[in-house]
């Protein structure tokens, strides 16, 4: 991120070099970043799984939970924030308020695996709120800006194709290469050294993804933020206070129920504690900067306010990583993955 802010603001024309290449509202350079950030992690999932755990009713206890949390809960919290914050600058609010609506997409799959959450359910999850993200986008975009947030002078209008062209890109591509990796190296070499050989060497690749991705997009905007110090520290404490709210929100919800449904800690273990809060405290910044720029302008408040997003996401959400590891060994759950390991060797 330093790196990118300084390359940003003594490179000249480094804004100009990164907007001649771009495919609709799409930013190239970024969309490569991220594509090679999900391609390693959805690789690693096991689709032939996916019919037996849509057969059952925990996933769509999950799904209920995660479809509450991302279009009920998560934006109202970021809309009452950006109000409570950020009173007396409408422009940088309405930025928040955007990133509060593109619900989670890319960077909660690394967050998951870092905090060594269940990559199938968050598959499952990603993969249906980024359904509900090319439908919903737009129109709670006019609700929470427009109507409930009370700016109709700010005339936006978000069209449904430029969502779903962000959508389709930044998961539509990742997800057919990583079935079609999987499944090729499975056919041609088997499933023992896709385990043991590939997965273990492919994977790395994602972090890779993740330190360019962030390069890039800092690099993007580095001179705004700069030059722009004090909103730029205004946007940070809602954005802060949001990550930090969703994510211990879902978690202590997850351990909630756990705690209480004893005979079911299965359902609501370690790992879904994990998926839930990283997919509820995570947002989809591409899609906020790509449709701030769309509808503002690339100088605008509105786009720096979104670019600020993941300059406040990385960190705080790395850091809650460490903190989810940290509780999933003293609060002694029983973890999905022993569940698995003791079924495995009951069968042997």
């Amino acid at each position: 991120m330093i790196i990118g802010v300084v390359i940003g603001k003594y490179a000249p024309g480094i804004q100009e070099a990164f907007d001649t290449v771009r495919f609709d509202s799409v930013s190239v350079p970024i969309a490569i970043g991220l594509i090679v950030m999900m391609w390693p992690i959805l690789t690693k999932v096991q689709y032939e799984k996916l019919p037996t755990l849509f057969s059952t009713s925990r996933i769509w206890i999950q799904i209920g939970i995660s479809l509450i949390l991302n279009w009920i809960v998560g934006p109202l919290i970021m809309l009452g924030l950006a109000w409570a914050t950020l009173p007396d600058l409408p422009t940088y609010r309405t930025g928040v308020i955007m990133v509060g609506l593109a619900r989670c997409i890319a960077m909660v799959m690394i967050w998951n695996q870092l905090a060594r959450g269940d990559n199938e359910y968050c598959a499952i999850l990603v993969i249906v709120n980024s359904i509900l993200q090319i439908i919903l986008y737009s129109p709670y975009a006019l609700l929470f800006i427009n109507t409930i947030g009370g700016q109709a002078q700010a005339g936006v209008h978000v069209s449904y194709g430029a969502v779903a062209i962000s959508v389709l890109i930044y998961l539509g591509i990742p997800l057919v290469a990583g079935v079609v990796t999987r499944y090729s190296v499975w056919y041609f070499a088997g499933k023992e050294f896709l385990d043991a050989r590939f997965l273990p060497c492919f994977s790395p690749l994602a972090l890779l993804g993740l330190l360019y991705t962030i390069l890039v997009m800092f690099a993007y905007q580095g001179h705004h933020i700069l030059d722009n110090l004090g909103p730029v520290f205004r946007v940070f404490v809602p954005m802060i206070l949001y990550f930090i709210i969703m994510w211990s929100s879902a978690f202590a919800l997850i351990f909630y129920l756990g705690r209480k449904e004893k005979r079911e800690s299965h359902v609501f273990g370690y790992e879904m504690a994990v998926v839930q809060s990283f997919t509820a405290g995570s947002n989809n910044f591409e899609l906020a900067i790509a449709v701030a720029i769309a509808v503002y302008g690339v100088s605008s408040d509105q786009a720096l306010a979104a670019t600020i997003g993941p300059l406040v996401e990385v960190p705080v959400l790395l850091s809650l990583t460490w903190v989810a590891l940290y509780f999933g060994r003293t609060l002694n759950w029983q973890r999905i993955e022993n569940e698995k390991s003791e079924v495995k060797e009951t069968i042997v």
